[in-house]
């Protein structure tokens, strides 16, 4: 029996009963998945592709179990068991059992598709919380992913691009604008050269890991309220042997091709504040550009010039380049500070936007402590609240140095603490802003009265302690009404920075 005999039997007997239950089939560019009631199935197509090749038995099996061990690194409760279809004595086909093994299901446990963030995110049911949740898990995932240093690196991304102009190129005539390939192309090489020495010191270091490869909504599910990926690219180690910053990027580039640039910024966010990976953000840029490169090509090979144009259009606009700011918004607690970072982060500086550095998360991360839970006394002595504020002021440094904006988020009370984070900004010649954030007592302290989980540990004691020891007059950042609703008080902030604050 030839291999296309054999399996348009093995595809009958699947949907014919063979797998116990009422099946739905879909078809994809490498496979077949079969979907039950609560469990789906899925199956390699014997094809051969230039990127990958599951043409005999023997290649779709060692891919399937693959799929199966990479996958519950970060979804153990989607991925269940490898399921042979064998052929038994008497020329019959069975679901595991005795037999010849003639095809190879890896068999997952099914959710409803509208739980996958891509359709969530099309039915506007998306939120930033969200995304900033899967970043932090991201971020988790990363830092346990195998190590791999004879991948990555300069060479690897550098074929990636050139990859991608070559394929571009070779799209039907009229699918893209030649010029803006050219433009995509050179763009991409300065940055590669520019950036060369650091991509291959942190594949060195280890930052090229073996990631998930394919972080896209699409890629993820929500399951038990918790952002999922699942589907990472298994047919090709090398192609998820990358820089984790690489990794983040598809999922950042997705989120602005959406239109979704504050989930975005959250993205970035969230990431952030478990890796620390503040330099990384320097390839953020050429990373977001050459997975929008990605995307492009595929989209013009797929007959979606529209969508090809768009996603080519995006990777240009990565490289548009902004002087990096730092804005700095001080006040006590309850002013709102936080809500106002979030309200002008995806706005300030180059795409998804700024990065907040906020003194609560970074203290809770000295103590090894997640941002809701609560600290002790000691976690606010004087010399801790020094290295809180000289951590704050580093990693303002470093991310501006990386081209990135900033907003710093803390009470800055002290002058010393003012003097720290304006001079992060002069040392890397960026525009700096302060702003003071004030309102009425009675309002703080109703507003922290309120609050719920959040990493800020304020009290209303707290409260009253800064607003005693606080010299108001010796401030000379420009102050900005906090004492009205969220929108009135970011209008306000808006405002203030423009008009030089």
């Amino acid at each position: 029996m030839s291999e296309r005999d054999e399996t348009a039997e093995v595809l009958a007997f699947l949907e014919g009963g063979g797998l116990g239950e009422p099946v739905q089939r879909v078809d994809t560019h490498g496979a077949h998945v079969f979907l039950g009631r609560e469990l789906a199935w899925k199956m390699k197509r014997p094809v051969r592709f230039s990127f990958m090749d599951f043409s005999t038995l023997e290649r779709r099996e060692v891919v399937i179990r693959r799929e199966l061990e990479l996958n519950r690194r970060t979804a153990p409760g989607i991925y269940r068991r490898v399921l042979p279809v064998v052929r038994r004595n008497d020329g019959s086909l069975a679901l595991d059992g005795a037999g010849q093994a003639v095809e190879w299901l890896l068999e997952m446990v099914r959710f409803p598709p509208d739980a996958q963030l891509d359709r969530m995110a099309e039915a506007d049911r998306l939120t930033p919380e969200t995304v900033e949740r899967l970043a932090r898990r991201v971020a988790a995932f990363h830092a346990e992913a195998a190590v791999v240093r004879d991948g990555g690196g300069h060479a690897a991304l550098a074929e990636v691009v050139a990859g991608n102009s070559a394929d571009l190129r070779g799209l039907a005539e009229g699918t893209v604008d030649p010029v803006q390939i050219d433009r995509l192309d050179r763009l991409s090489r300065e940055a590669l050269e520019q950036h060369r020495h650091l991509l291959d010191r942190r594949r060195d270091e280890g930052r090229v890991r073996h990631c998930h490869g394919d972080l896209h909504l699409g890629n993820v599910v929500l399951l038990a309220g918790e952002p999922t990926p699942f589907d990472c690219l298994e047919f090709d180690p090398t192609l998820a042997t990358i820089d984790v910053i690489y990794d983040l990027a598809f999922l950042v580039m997705d989120l602005l091709h959406r239109g979704l640039r504050p989930h975005a910024q959250r993205a970035l966010q969230g990431w952030l504040e478990i890796s620390e990976d503040d330099e990384a953000t320097a390839l953020l840029p050429l990373c977001l550009a050459t997975r929008a490169a990605v995307r492009a090509k595929i989209s013009g090979l797929q007959g979606e010039p529209d969508e090809a144009r768009r996603y080519l259009d995006l990777a240009v606009a990565m490289f548009h380049t902004k002087a990096p700011a730092l804005v700095a918004l001080g006040g006590v607690s309850g002013t709102g500070k936080t809500t106002v970072a979030r309200g002008l982060a995806p706005d300030l500086g180059r795409p998804p936007g700024a990065v907040i550095l906020r003194s609560d998360v970074i203290r809770k991360r000295l103590f090894g402590a997640a941002p809701e839970e609560k600290l002790g006394a000691d976690a606010y002595q004087p010399e801790v609240s020094r290295r809180v504020f000289q951590r704050m002021a580093e990693r303002a440094a470093r991310l501006l140095g990386s081209g990135q904006a900033v907003i710093a988020d803390g009470v800055f009370g002290d002058a010393w603490q003012r003097e720290l984070i304006e001079a992060a900004a002069d040392g890397e010649d960026a525009v700096f802003g302060g702003l003071w954030l004030e309102a009425p007592e009675a309002v703080l302290a109703e507003r922290i009265t309120r609050r719920r989980n959040d990493a800020s540990d304020a009290t209303v004691a707290v409260l009253q302690d800064q607003l005693r020891a606080i010299d108001r007059a010796r401030i000379d950042w420009p102050t900005v009404d906090a004492s009205g609703n969220a929108e009135a008080t970011l209008a306000a902030a808006r405002k203030a920075l423009r008009n030089g604050g």
